[in-house]
């Protein structure tokens, strides 16, 4: 498996201004809305919960925002009732693209999507036209790794299905929701784990011409930019 890295998408947005942070700000609260009215404020209990606050705090996220958005979902403040719904479309060279947001208005939302992907050269598709191209899998990133090897025999142990040499990142493959356990499991071994999420990972990859990598890669800003866009998933090899 090679090409496309979420860890690299980290690094962007921690380098990225206090008006970029900001948005990002705002999508994780949004995330942490929708989970608490899921399954409860506390995340002793809510484990989805407890991961939107670790991905927080990767991001720098101030406590007192992450309170904040906890305090609005559980009622104790006003709030916004966010819906989830996933977009999926085409970017140019046949590239497959997965949208997934947080809206509190379905139009405004299509809209600000179809625009992007029209303006740089893709089109907005039908449900489930590119989806069946993707698993869901957890992505646990490890970095200032001395030994790989011993990170395999490690991360097998706890239940890891693949591993991929990144730069100077490893990332470490897991079922769809065993990458808090493998996070744990990697942490008490005294490994510096970076980010633990779930992401949807293209069976194959595109590669594109530079020319149409470098317009791809502006219709991703795009998306990325929309305060009502959480993730973006693709299958282009970077």
């Amino acid at each position: 498996m090679s090409g496309h890295s979420k860890w690299h998408n980290i690094q962007a947005r921690k380098g990225k201004s206090d008006a970029a942070r900001g948005k990002i700000f705002t999508k994780i609260g949004r995330e942490i809305a929708v989970c608490v009215k899921a399954g409860g404020p506390d995340p002793n209990t809510n484990s989805k919960l407890r991961d939107i606050i670790a991905k927080a705090k990767q991001n720098n996220m101030p406590n007192d925002n992450i309170e904040r958005s906890i305090k609005k979902a559980s009622g104790e403040l006003s709030g916004i009732n966010y819906e989830a719904i996933t977009y999926e479309g085409y970017g140019v060279g046949g590239s497959a693209v997965i949208v997934e947001c947080l809206t509190d208005n379905k139009n405004r939302t299509a809209g600000d999507v179809r625009h992007a992907f029209d303006k740089h050269g893709g089109s907005l598709g039908s449900s489930n036209c590119v989806s069946y191209l993707f698993n869901r899998k957890g992505i646990v990133i490890v970095a200032d790794v001395k030994d790989v090897d011993a990170l395999m025999m490690d991360a097998l142990d706890a239940g890891a299905v693949d591993l991929i040499e990144d730069d100077d990142v490893v990332q470490v493959i897991t079922e769809p929701n065993a990458h808090v356990q493998m996070e744990e499991a990697l942490t008490k071994k005294g490994y510096n784990v970076v980010s633990a999420n779930t992401e949807l990972v293209p069976d194959n990859y595109v590669d594109l011409s530079e020319e149409q990598l470098a317009k791809f890669n502006r219709m991703i800003d795009a998306l990325e930019d929309l305060d009502d866009v959480q993730e973006v998933f693709h299958n282009v090899n970077l």
